[in-house]
C-alpha cells in the first residue's frame, strides 16, 4: 500500500525540485563497460541530454524508425528496387540523429558565448562579500538559457544540502563543453582549499575568453577542411541515390555484374569506414 505523504505535515513536497528526482531514461546501462554496444549507447545518452531537447531517446529512436520506413517506402513505390528503398531508409534514418547533433552544436555554442559574462558576474558577486554558493544563486538567477537552466539545476541541489563539487559534477557532462569542466574544477578546488574567490573567478573569466578567441581562429583555419570532409562523406549516397532514380535500371546493371556487385560493396565499407574515421577528427577538432 502507497504511504500518502500528506499524512505527514513535516513533510512537504517541493515542485522545484521535481527535474532533480525524476528518473532519466538511458540506454547504457553500465557507462564503464568497455564494450562497443555501451559505448555507442553512452553516445546516444549523452547527445539526448546534450541536446537540450525535452524527447526522451526511445521517442528519437522511434522518430528515426518513422523517417526510414517513410523515405524507404516513398522510394519503393517510386522506383520498387529494394537497393534504392535501403539507401532512402538509411538516409531517413540518419535525419533525426542529424537534427539532434544540430541543436547539441548550436547549444554548446550559445553556452560557450554566455560564460565569460557569467563567471565575470560571478566575480562581481564575490567582490560583495558573497559566498560561493550566494555567488552561484546570483548567477542562476540572472543567467539566461541554457546555460542558465543548467545553473539553475545546480542551484536547486546545492538547495538540497550537496556540496559544490557533488553540485556541478554532472555539469560538464550535460553540456559537453569543455570550458564547464575547467569551471567546475576551480570551484570544486577552490571549496576544497579555500583562498580568494575573486582572483579564482577573474582568471578564470580571461581564460574562458582566450579559450574562447583560439577556439574562433581554429573554427577560421580549417573551415574549409572540415566542409570538405562533410562533403565527402555526405556526396556518395545522394550520387547514388540521383542515379538510382534516374535510370530505373541502374542499379540492375551493375549489381548483375561480379566486379560491379563487389565494387559496390567493397565502396559501402569503405564509405562507412571513412565516415567513422571522420567524424573522429572533426569531433577532435571541435572541442567547445
Amino acid at each position: 500500500m502507497a504511504t500518502d505523504i500528506t499524512h505527514f505535515p513535516h513533510i512537504r513536497p517541493r515542485a522545484e525540485f521535481a527535474d532533480i528526482l525524476k528518473v532519466e531514461e538511458r540506454f547504457a546501462t553500465d557507462p564503464a563497460a568497455d564494450s562497443s554496444t555501451e559505448r555507442l549507447n553512452g553516445w546516444f545518452d549523452r547527445l539526448m541530454v546534450q541536446s537540450g531537447t525535452d524527447t526522451s531517446p526511445a521517442v528519437l529512436l522511434m522518430l528515426c524508425v518513422v523517417a526510414a520506413v517513410a523515405l524507404g517506402g516513398a522510394a519503393f513505390v517510386v522506383r520498387e528496387h529494394l537497393l534504392l528503398t535501403g539507401i532512402a531508409a538509411a538516409i531517413g534514418a540518419c535525419v533525426p540523429v542529424g537534427a539532434a547533433m544540430l541543436m547539441r552544436s548550436r547549444r554548446q555554442s550559445k553556452i560557450l558565448k554566455q560564460m565569460p559574462e557569467m563567471v565575470g558576474e560571478m566575480a562581481r558577486a564575490a567582490r560583495t562579500g558573497r559566498s560561493l554558493e550566494q555567488c552561484v544563486e546570483v548567477v542562476a538567477a540572472d543567467t539566461d538559457g541554457p546555460l542558465g537552466d543548467e545553473l539553475k539545476l545546480c542551484r536547486r541541489k546545492l538547495q538540497m544540502g550537496l556540496s559544490v563539487e557533488a553540485a556541478f559534477a554532472e555539469l560538464p557532462e550535460r553540456t559537453g563543453v569543455v570550458s564547464l569542466s575547467i569551471f567546475t574544477m576551480a570551484l570544486a578546488v577552490h571549496q576544497q582549499t579555500g583562498g580568494d574567490l575573486v582572483g579564482v573567478l577573474d582568471r578564470l573569466a580571461r581564460t574562458i575568453r582566450d579559450r574562447i578567441g583560439f577556439l574562433g581562429r581554429l573554427k577560421a583555419q580549417t573551415i574549409a577542411s572540415r566542409a570538405t570532409a562533410v562533403l565527402m562523406l555526405v556526396l556518395p549516397p545522394f550520387i547514388l541515390a540521383f542515379f538510382g532514380f534516374r535510370d530505373p535500371d541502374y542499379f540492375d546493371k551493375l549489381t548483375g555484374n561480379d566486379w560491379g556487385f563487389l565494387t559496390l560493396i567493397v565502396a559501402g565499407a569503405l564509405q562507412l569506414v571513412g565516415t567513422v574515421w571522420v567524424l573522429r577528427i572533426l569531433r577532435n577538432t571541435r572541442r567547445t
